[in-house]
């Protein structure tokens, strides 16, 4: 087999593994966006609860995570190895692990007017927020295991599920949301209240959904025999793995939420720019992060098989594809900004043009975000893969942080370059992570290449 023929085989194989995870992730995003458009066709002041109170569980959700991801390039590296009792045990303490996260989510929760009001948030919508998720909450720890399965069955290749699971999941929290919280088809108007029903019932119906699948069409390894039984060896192991990466996606979120109060230091308009542009960053963003879970389920498998060379050539193959899969949003962030920006925005606001004007500025430099943003998380993939999370660790501290946040800081107030000083300062980060965090891959690997 040529090398362009072997190369050719990786990208269909990153291919029909990507694209249900990526389709996934953008059903996930429209479940966000459902709840945001309802409650703000039913209450402004609901709008606001819902966004303080879901943006304090989901990013709960994505650090509690940690052990579901570390399960991903353990299951990946038994599965190639044919250790289905490898596959069970990693996945049975990624559950155990992910449970006792999530109770202290329920904790935090519990907590969580105190916290808003610590934070400055308005009284009334604290209370709000807090009661919102005195309900919503209990979808956490549900939604903590349909994370362990995602990573369980993507690393078995089960991806399409996926994709079908979440759609269903995002039409039916709609119609859900659609009841509840207008009070259609004969049900109570509960408002804010709907809402966070709806929520808690889609996480749990997917885990119900997600656990019958892996049951029945997976029962060589039989992920759920003995799940009662402590592992004393592999719970030690995921926790090791897990950890880490919990901390790698805290400084990462704790970076973009440092950014968002300096844009608001800028004023309302600023932040609304900023809050937009954000959005359609994040949702191009999602498809790399499907590239980077392939990533880790490839590195994984190669390790598996112990094949040092078709790891190489599956990582620069891995490389080529997320190029190409990010030169279009950042051709779309240069040559359409407005039109974009203006799906967000009334025809009729009349800070609309001043809105426009800072958002297309801040999607020119979203150009240089997203190669940047692309880069980090695709070597984390790869690093994750290789079972290396540590050292990515410190590496995503010193560069979000000293580097990223530093840098915006300086290149937006002092330097006054304002809103797109700020967001160079996260191409900053990004970058220095990205670079970071890649060399030490190909360090790890070889640099040598591979041509027979």
């Amino acid at each position: 087999m040529t090398a362009e023929t072997s190369y050719r085989l990786h990208g269909a194989r990153i291919l029909a593994l990507a694209l249900p995870l990526i389709g996934s992730h953008l059903a996930q995003f429209a479940v966000v966006i459902t709840d945001t458009v309802m409650l703000g066709w039913y209450d402004v002041n609901a709008l606001a609860a819902v966004t303080l109170g879901g943006t304090l569980f989901s990013n709960f959700l994505l650090v509690g995570s940690g052990f579901a991801w570390a399960a991903m390039p353990m299951v990946a590296k038994a599965a190639a190895q044919g250790e289905a009792a490898q596959v069970r045990r990693s996945t049975r303490m990624a559950m155990w692990l992910s449970f006792l996260v999530g109770l202290v989510g329920l904790t935090l929760f519990s907590w969580a007017q105190p916290v808003f009001l610590l934070l400055g948030q308005e009284a009334e919508v604290s209370a709000q927020a807090a009661a919102y998720l005195r309900i919503a909450g209990w979808g956490v720890l549900p939604a903590l295991q349909v994370m362990v399965l995602k990573s369980c069955l993507s690393a078995l290749e089960h991806t399409r599920v996926l994709l079908v699971v979440t759609i269903a999941a995002a039409g039916v929290n709609a119609l859900v949301n659609y009841a509840l919280i207008f009070g259609h088809w004969g049900a109570p108007e509960l408002g804010l209240r709907g809402a966070a029903i709806a929520s808690a019932l889609t996480n749990s119906l997917m885990l119900a959904v997600l656990a019958l699948y892996a049951a029945v069409k997976t029962r060589e390894h039989a992920l759920f025999r003995r799940i009662w039984r402590p592992d004393r060896e592999v719970f030690a192991r995921v926790f090791s793995l897990g950890w880490p990466i919990s901390l790698t996606t805290f400084s990462e979120v704790g970076l973009f939420s440092a950014v968002t109060v300096m844009m608001g230091w800028f004023g309302t308009i600023a932040l609304a720019a900023h809050g937009i542009a954000l959005q359609l960053s994040a949702l191009a963003f999602l498809v790399q992060v499907g590239l980077s879970q392939v990533a880790t389920i490839r590195v994984g498998q190669a390790l598996g098989r112990d094949d040092r060379a078709g790891l190489r050539r599956g990582a620069l193959a891995l490389i080529f594809v997320a190029a190409g899969f990010a030169v279009v949003p950042v051709a779309m962030f240069l040559a359409l900004p407005r039109p974009l920006l203006a799906l967000f925005l009334d025809p009729a606001d009349p800070v609309r043009p001043q809105v426009l004007a800072i958002g297309s500025r801040l999607l020119a430099v979203a150009a240089l975000f997203h190669f940047a943003d692309a880069g980090q998380v695709l070597a984390l993939g790869l690093l994750r893969g290789m079972q290396d999370t540590r050292a990515p660790m410190l590496m995503a501290a010193v560069a979000y942080w000293p580097l990223g946040l530093g840098a915006a800081y300086v290149l937006g107030f002092p330097m006054g370059l304002g809103g797109v000083g700020v967001w160079l300062g996260l191409v900053v980060g990004l970058a220095a992570a990205a670079g970071l965090m890649m060399t030490r891959f190909w360090r790890a690997v070889g640099l040598r290449p591979v041509t027979r």
